[in-house]
């Protein structure tokens, strides 16, 4: 048993190191050859005396490098391995693999992976058959049994669904794998979120032929979600769950970015002791709140951690009007009382300042409303009537309710969806009912399908449609006899309702009842809609939205793959998420449902591992430490060769300084020089002689280090780039040795590249493209070693990562990118350099703040373990943003920031700044700061 974490692959080659001695006694008796120094005298003394004295043994000192330089080879041979990793897995019973690869496994993944890895690993040592089982996976995978080499391919197309797990399939379909095979070991590398049915699945285990588990569960501490977004009145109230435990105080911060990616918005939310979820409400106006798209934690990468947001959860401006002044003394008799408590959790109630109507209406529409809500309104001044009308026509949604004055309206209204009967029928009047009328089902072909018949509604009055054969069609709801409650028609781009009772209390008891919420907020959800939504499916018959939009695993909207599947829509109860159905937009690009990850009542259980009768055996993800020292000894024998050679010249007398005719020529020259100068051609006539144009602004371009910018053509652009660069410039100045020259606009087409470092290039969408001569002389300036920072200046991230979504900036982009011979791209890791190469920076801000920072991608290196920076000494020949840096950087004559950030903080353009700062450091520099992460293991050897 070894006292040092060392092991040995080829332990049997150490025995070379026996022959140690016999080296070290060839080297002592074999001394270095002896210096040779011509010398023509010597030649006459030989003759004379004929005997040769050559030391009589080697230097002590090269014989210990020579015998160090043995053993390093022996003991690379030898394959040692610093901390070497146990074996988990012995024997050649099978193992079952079972991975939850879930929402929330993204963050871990690798390390769930790797564990993967090591257990292939060790099953392929002992030659044992292997089974690979995702548990978000779709139901006809294969999942084995599989050699080490299957297992390995089979566990790398494994990859993170932003969907639940599903153990009770999973583990079902293990069970039938493995009906004939005994004595299995199973390796559950779980994620420790608990599911239903989770400890039912497990114990479905107990009488098979497993014989023992190993139960791998991470930390879920870090673990949030978002739930749910309600667009109230004060606000956008967030809920945010963690998972249910003892932990302390915690905070995070949650962005809202509208449709282009950009964050417009956002809020702070904050965890109490001991409880697992939490609100926050993110104030920002009203406007500004309908652009909201989605929302993200920051710091997350996770699907659970964005929340989507459609129309129907953006809230509309709602018009009140009435035809009756409300009763103070008596608010439950208003008309507008509870239309006004039914709207105002999910709407902005717009009032009349003015009686009148005929300068009402246009006030209230000028506000933009997308509802106009009219209580009891009979006869409208025709000016009035042809406002409404237009605005109706232009995608208005107009809502009406019955009351005395519109059943008094002899005069056929054009603004209502049928034609009425004059007068009203009541309980005990002439068109009378003997009893009160319930009301029906609502018909599964309107926009109320779906919704609960109220069970406890009765109407005693209501206004009469006339007969017509499209009666049917247009009743959205109807009572028990067969007459209609709510009717509705389509006008061009908007639509008519029309309520064939009055809003409060007295001909029915609908405006109290929870109905009357629901029916109200379909009718706002279908407002200012042009496309199909989800209830236009059900009137189509359809029954399914088609996938537009879906979450990623790392909780980005990408377009849906093949195995994305419509979303059903059932009547009754909401769709689940499934691997055919992830979460993400349903729908078309005007009218999108939002299918979240979690519901408004979602949670985080912790997963805790069930009592089970066969054998389970705790483990825990773990990286693999062991270091292999093959090749660190293999080097150190190369250094003490090379060492070893420059000894054997330097004792031979190769290494002394000699007579050297270069030298004397050159000490010539220097003694000649003032004679040269003075009877040599002058340079100024030379220069007039012999210069070009363009000569000039060469010697300018290397009289100093100039930051350059590509002249666009407009001028509003080419002005922000130079005074980006020039503030860029002044600061390079102020915190480093750097003293940039003045920022030079080049054209790529005509102007010399080779003198600039870094080129900053605007993309803009309306200038022309670059001709084929400039896009090859930017290829060959990237080629020889220089960078372009290409900046669309849109901040657009989901466009930047070169999936099918695209701004016109970021499509000018690709169009220049497609005639460039560009590397892999990747964003900016963690541990670049740029990341340290003057400032420690996170992300890489401009004016923006969002968009990641791309630069080539290093292939180097396998893992990135094995890569604490970017290999080679080289930089990144092109950089992408859409952060726009040189907004961030532009300032006037006297310093002051020419553009505000967005958000508008200080602290963003610092960080730009030192971004700007970074970025040249690393162009002039490369990656120096590397080197900094050996100083450990270099300050341990010295101590050594």
């Amino acid at each position: 048993m070894s006292a040092l974490p060392l092991a040995f692959g080829a332990p049997l080659i150490l025995l070379g190191l026996i022959v140690l001695p016999i080296i070290w006694w060839l080297l002592r008796v074999t001394p270095p050859r002896p210096v040779r120094e011509v010398f023509p005298p010597l030649k006459i003394l030989a003759q004379l005396l004929n005997r040769e004295e050559t030391p009589n043994k080697s230097p002590w000192w090269l014989t210990l490098l020579r015998l160090l330089l043995a053993a390093f080879v022996i003991l690379a041979l030898s394959e040692p391995v610093w901390n070497p990793r146990p074996e988990t897995l012995t024997g050649k019973e099978p193992v079952a693999i079972v991975l939850d690869n879930g929402w929330s496994s993204n963050e871990e993944w690798n390390a769930r992976k790797e564990t993967a890895e090591r257990l292939i690993a060790d099953a392929e040592h002992s030659g044992a058959l292997i089974y690979i089982l995702g548990t978000a996976e779709k139901a006809n995978a294969d999942i084995g049994p599989f050699d080490a080499n299957a297992a390995l391919e089979r566990l790398r197309a494994l990859t993170v669904r932003p969907i639940p797990v599903d153990r009770r399939a999973a583990f079902a379909r293990l069970k039938v794998a493995l009906a004939n095979v005994t004595g299995t070991r199973i390796a559950y590398l779980n994620d420790g979120v608990d599911t239903p049915q989770t400890a039912e699945a497990l114990k479905s285990l107990e009488g098979t032929g497993v014989a023992s588990m190993i139960w791998y569960q991470p930390s879920i501490t870090s673990l949030v979600a978002i739930c749910q977004g309600v667009n109230n009145a004060n606000g956008l109230t967030v809920r945010a769950v963690r998972p249910a435990d003892e932990r302390g105080q915690s905070g995070i911060t949650i962005g809202a970015f509208d449709e282009k990616g950009r964050r417009i918005a956002e809020t702070g939310l904050v965890f109490t002791a001991g409880e697992a979820a939490a609100e926050a409400v993110i104030s920002a106006p009203y406007e500004l709140r309908n652009d909201f798209h989605t929302l993200r934690i920051d710091g997350t990468a996770q699907a659970g951690g964005t929340y989507l947001i459609d129309d129907n959860n953006k809230r509309r401006r709602v018009a009140l009007l009435s035809g009756s002044e409300a009763d103070l003394s008596q608010p439950l008799l208003s008309p507008l009382y509870y239309i006004s408590r039914a709207l105002e959790p999910f709407a902005d109630i717009l009032r009349p300042r003015n009686a009148e109507l005929v300068r009402a209406v246009p006030e209230l529409l000028e506000q933009k409303p997308s509802v106009v809500i009219m209580a009891d309104i009979g006869k409208l001044p025709a000016e009035t009537e042809q406002t409404l009308s237009d605005w109706v026509d232009k995608g208005g949604t107009l809502v009406r309710f019955a009351g005395p004055r519109l059943a008094g309206n002899s005069d056929q209204d054009p603004l209502l969806p049928v034609i009425l009967r004059k007068g009203e029928r009541s309980l005990g009047g002439t068109l009378s009912w003997k009893e009160s009328q319930p009301v029906a089902a609502f018909p599964e072909n309107g926009p109320f399908g779906g919704l609960p018949t109220p069970q406890d509604v009765t109407v005693t009055r209501q206004v009469l449609a006339e007969p017509s054969a499209d009666l049917y069609d247009k009743s959205w709801a109807n009572l028990a006899d067969g007459t209609p409650l709510v009717t509705g028609e389509a006008r061009q781009r908007g639509q008519l309702v029309l309520f064939h009772v009055t809003p409060e209390a007295t001909w029915s008891n609908l405006p109290i009842s929870g109905s009357f919420v629901d029916m109200l907020h379909r009718i706002i959800s279908l407002s200012n809609s042009s496309g199909p939504t989800m209830d236009d499916n059900r009137a189509n018959g359809s029954g399914v939205l088609p996938p537009y939009l879906i979450l990623s695993a790392e909780g980005a909207l990408i377009p849906p793959n093949g195995d994305t599947k419509p979303l059903p829509i059932r009547n009754g109860a909401g769709p689940q998420v499934s691997f055919d159905n992830p979460p993400g937009f349903y729908g078309v690009e005007d009218a999108m449902m939002a299918f979240n990850l979690f519901n408004p009542d979602g949670e985080i259980k912790p997963l805790i591992r069930p009592d089970l009768t066969i054998p389970v055996m705790t483990a825990r993800y773990a990286v693999d430490e062991s270091v292999p020292l093959r090749g660190p000894l293999f080097a150190l024998a190369a250094l003490l060769l090379a060492l070893d050679a420059i000894a054997i010249l330097w004792l031979g007398g190769h290494l002394r300084r000699r007579f050297r005719p270069t030298a004397t020529v050159a000490s010539l020259a220097i003694l000649l020089l003032p004679a040269i100068l003075a009877f040599g051609p002058s340079p100024v006539h030379a220069q007039q002689n012999d210069s070009k144009p363009g000569d000039q602004s060469i010697l300018e371009a290397v009289n100093a280090t100039h930051l350059a910018y590509v002249i666009t053509g407009d001028s509003t652009v080419d002005d922000i780039s130079k005074a980006g660069l020039s503030g860029l410039s002044r600061a390079l100045t102020d915190s480093t040795a750097l003293e940039p020259g003045e920022p030079i606009g080049v054209n790529p087409a005509t102007d010399e590249l080779a003198f600039y470092p870094l080129i900053y290039w605007p993309i803009d969408a309306a200038a022309r493209m670059p001709s084929p001569e400039a896009v090859a002389k930017i290829d060959a300036y990237m080629q020889q070693g220089g960078t372009v920072l290409f900046d669309t200046r849109d901040q657009d991230a989901a466009a930047i990562s070169f999936d099918n979504s695209t701004t016109p900036a970021n499509q000018r982009l690709r169009d220049i990118l497609a005639g460039l011979n560009i590397p892999p791209l990747e964003p900016v890791p963690s541990d670049h350099v740029l990341t340290k190469s003057f400032y420690i920076l996170q992300d890489f801000p401009g004016r923006y703040r969002g968009s990641p920072l791309w630069v080539q991608a290093s292939l180097s290196t396998e893992t990135r373990a094995d890569r604490p920076v970017r290999a080679g000494d080289g930089v990144t020949p092109i950089m992408i943003t859409g952060n726009d840096f040189a907004g961030a950087w532009a300032t006037n004559a006297d310093g002051s920031p020419l553009l505000p950030t967005i958000p508008n903080d200080p602290m963003q353009r610092t960080y730009a700044y030192r971004t700007g700062i970074n970025i040249v450091m690393y162009m002039l520099t490369g990656n120096y700061k590397s080197d900094q992460v050996h100083v450990p293991d270099l300050l341990e050897r010295l101590g050594n």
